[in-house]
């Protein structure tokens, strides 16, 4: 697949006559956080992260389009450095990887009439099947589909860590997250729903470019704490950013992470049989790496943690735009409702 081709062309479907981005800078200034679906510009929500929000804009020209909304930018020299990476990491998987990706491509525009912030939309193909998404197939199919999936996760990630290992004195790194809502399964039926051992997947999530040169990281990594309040963010800096960035150069602890978010998807009982997969690879198709066993205890461990830090995160935040509201700003950033975990 080529991604290039599609450079150009979803921007000139944003594009005004006089090649400004109107509908996006449109969107963001009537955007409610809260209530994003009911804004100037019609859009239809496709899904959330911690930082971002997923849509398409319902025009003839961008219905097939997903956008993916990221105001957390300070300057216009800040997300051309990050639209830059953004590029070079969708064609190090693609085209160094062999890990096909979305064609994709970016835009901003200026959040504030002072233009001291700013908005990039990441912008890639849509989904036009949602059901071949993994956090929705993984309830639709058996625990043998199951199994097959994450076996084909763990080959694709191999593709990352085998290149890391070839590039070590290059000082190359590529990292990745993992976790199945980040993978589609290619020519997935809805109405017969397996996932077989030469299914091919799609990884579509990459408007985070995790790459490192002789250590240093494409993006910058503090832009991320923009959605934390400002009271915790030096805490957070402090304590836990360089850990929560490392985690994704991690294979292993990758693959922890793949595996514990079934407990959030609440399928508990699928890890038991997905740990059997994931340490009878790493003992033979990827006995070079020297991986030892993950073990039921350090998921469960794992995801206690990780549950209570995004749980106390995400009450921060919510406070946080409760501040906001109270004085008038305007908070930035989508929260969902509360999420089971």
């Amino acid at each position: 697949m080529e991604m290039k081709g599609k450079l150009g062309v979803y921007l000139s479907k944003i594009k005004n006559e006089s090649g400004e981005f109107e509908i996006l800078q449109l969107l963001e200034k009537s955007l409610d956080t809260n209530n994003p679906e009911k804004g100037e510009v019609p859009i239809k929500l496709l899904g959330f992260g911690e930082i971002s929000l997923v849509f398409e804009i319902l025009t003839e020209k961008t219905k097939n389009l997903a956008f993916k909304r990221l105001p957390i930018f300070d300057s216009k020299e800040q997300v051309e450095k990050h639209i830059a990476g953004y590029i070079e990491y969708n064609r190090l998987l693609n085209d160094d990887l062999h890990i096909e990706v979305p064609p994709s491509d970016a835009a901003w525009v200026y959040a504030s009439k002072k233009k001291k912030k700013i908005s990039l939309y990441c912008i890639q193909d849509k989904i036009n099947q949602p059901d071949s998404i993994g956090n929705r197939i993984i309830h639709k199919v058996g625990i043998e589909d199951v199994k097959n999936f994450i076996l084909l996760i763990l080959r694709e990630t191999k593709k990352v860590w085998k290149f890391n290992l070839d590039n070590i004195d290059k000082g190359k790194q590529i990292g990745l997250d993992g976790q199945i809502s980040n993978w589609a399964v290619k020519e997935y039926n809805v109405n017969d729903p397996h996932v077989n051992i030469d299914s091919k997947l799609v990884y579509i999530d990459t408007s985070t470019p995790m790459y490192r040169i002789n250590g240093e990281d494409a993006m910058e990594g503090e832009l991320f704490l923009k959605s934390a309040p400002s009271f915790m963010r030096w805490i957070l800096k402090l304590f836990f950013l360089d850990e929560v960035l490392d985690r994704y150069y991690d294979w292993r602890e990758v693959i922890i992470d793949l595996i514990a978010n079934f407990h959030k998807e609440q399928l508990p009982e699928m890890v038991p049989d997905l740990l059997i997969v994931v340490n009878n690879f790493f003992d033979s198709e990827a006995k070079e790496f020297n991986i030892k066993p993950i073990t039921q205890k350090e998921i469960n461990k794992y995801y206690k943690n990780d549950k209570m830090i995004w749980v106390l995160f995400q009450n921060f935040r919510r406070f946080d735009r409760f501040l906001k509201k109270i004085f008038g700003k305007k908070y930035d950033f989508y929260l969902p409702d509360k999420i089971k975990r």
